[in-house]
C-alpha cells in the first residue's frame, strides 16, 4: 500500500476549496508549516490568520468569526488545542458555530517529541462536548471527502484528528465520507476488528496474519466517533460474535470505550480493546512505539486470536 501525509493532503485541500469558497478563513497558532495551512496563507494572505502561542485567543477568534458568517478552519497540535477547552466549550460548542477544528500530531506518532506531545486523551475530550462532531480520518482519500463535506454540508462544530506520520492509502479512489457511517475494508465472519486513524493500516495487516491462522476477520474504519455508526457495531457483534477495537488513542474514553457502551447496552460480546493503556508516551521512533506500547501488527494478531477463543479477558487498570 502507499503511504501519503494526511496533514499534506490538508493543507492541499484548503487551498483548492478556498478557491471557489471566499468565505473560508483560516487560523494557526504559530505552526503552519507543521500542520500545513501554510499553503492556505501563502495564496490567500488576507483570509490567514497567524494568532501565535495564543490558543485561547484563536479559538474565541475564529468564534467571533463564525458568528459573522465565516467558515473557520483551526489548526494546530492536538495537544495545545485541548488547553482551550473552556473556550471550544463556551464559544464554540454552546452556540453550535461553524468551527473546524482540524488538528495535526496527535498520539504516539509524534515521535521523538514525547510525552508533552503526544496526547492520547483528546478524542474522549471531544467527544464529550455537545454538538461537536469527532472524526478520525484513515487516509488522504478520506481527509480530500471529509473536507468537501464540512465545507459543503456542514455549518456546526466538528474536531478532526490528522497523524503526522505518512500511512497507508486504504480507501478506494471513488470513495465518499458519510457521517455516522462505518466503511467495512474487508468483510469477516469470526472476528471485528473496529479500527481508525493510523490503526486501519495495521488492523488490514493484521487480518492477512490472522487469514494465515484460520480466522477470518473483518476490518472495519471508524471515522466517525461521534456520531457513531450504532447499527454497524450491532450487525458485527451479532454475525461475528468477537470484537477487537484498535487505537492510536487511550482505551478510556477513546474508540474501545464507545464500541464497548454500544455492544454492552444492545448484543453483549466478548470486546478487547488496543491501544494506550492508563500511561504516557514516551519519545521515540513512531514505528517502535507501536511495539513497545503494545499496539503493532503482532500485538493486534494475538489479542484477536484470544478474543476469537474467548480466552483473553479485559485487564482492569487501576
Amino acid at each position: 500500500m502507499v503511504s501519503e501525509s494526511l496533514r499534506e493532503k490538508y493543507g492541499e485541500k484548503l487551498v483548492a476549496l478556498g478557491e471557489s469558497h471566499k468565505e473560508i478563513v483560516v487560523l494557526d497558532a504559530d505552526l503552519s508549516s507543521s500542520t500545513r495551512t501554510g499553503m492556505f496563507g501563502k495564496k490567500f494572505p488576507e483570509r490567514f490568520f497567524n494568532m501565535g502561542i495564543s490558543e485561547q485567543s484563536m479559538v474565541t477568534a475564529a468564534a467571533g468569526l463564525a458568528l459573522s458568517g465565516k467558515k473557520a478552519f483551526v489548526s494546530t497540535f492536538a495537544v495545545f488545542l485541548t488547553r482551550t477547552y473552556e473556550q471550544i466549550r463556551q464559544s464554540v460548542c454552546y452556540n453550535n458555530i461553524d468551527v473546524k477544528f482540524v488538528v495535526t500530531h496527535p498520539g504516539i506518532t509524534v515521535g521523538e517529541d514525547g510525552a508533552t506531545h503526544q496526547i492520547i486523551e483528546d478524542t474522549g475530550i471531544m467527544c464529550g462536548l455537545p454538538n461537536m462532531k469527532v472524526i478520525v480520518p484513515a487516509d488522504t482519500v478520506e481527509v480530500s471527502s471529509l473536507m468537501d463535506y464540512l465545507v459543503d454540508k456542514t455549518r456546526t462544530p466538528y474536531y478532526v484528528r490528522l497523524s503526522r506520520e505518512k500511512f497507508p492509502v486504504v480507501n478506494q479512489p471513488d470513495y465518499t465520507f458519510i457521517e455516522g457511517k462505518n466503511t467495512v475494508l474487508r468483510d469477516g465472519a469470526d472476528l471485528t476488528i473496529f479500527c481508525n486513524g493510523s490503526m486501519v493500516g495495521h488492523a488490514l495487516n493484521a487480518a492477512e496474519e490472522l487469514k494465515q491462522q484460520a480466522i477470518d476477520a473483518a476490518v472495519i474504519n471508524v471515522s466517525s466517533m461521534k456520531p457513531l455508526d450504532r447499527e454497524n457495531i450491532i450487525k458485527y457483534a451479532k454475525s461475528t460474535g468477537h470484537i477487537l477495537t484498535a487505537e492510536e488513542h487511550s482505551i478510556y474514553n477513546g474508540l474501545g470505550s464507545r464500541v464497548a457502551e454500544v455492544v454492552s447496552e444492545e448484543y453483549p460480546v466478548s470486546v478487547v480493546r488496543i491501544g494506550m493503556r492508563d500511561t504516557f508516551g514516551k519519545s521515540g521512533k513512531s514505528w517502535e512505539l507501536f511495539d513497545y506500547f503494545h499496539m503493532g501488527i503482532k500485538d493486534i494478531v494475538d489479542a484477536g486470536v484470544k478474543c476469537f477463543l474467548e480466552e483473553d479477558k479485559y485487564e482492569t487498570v487501576s
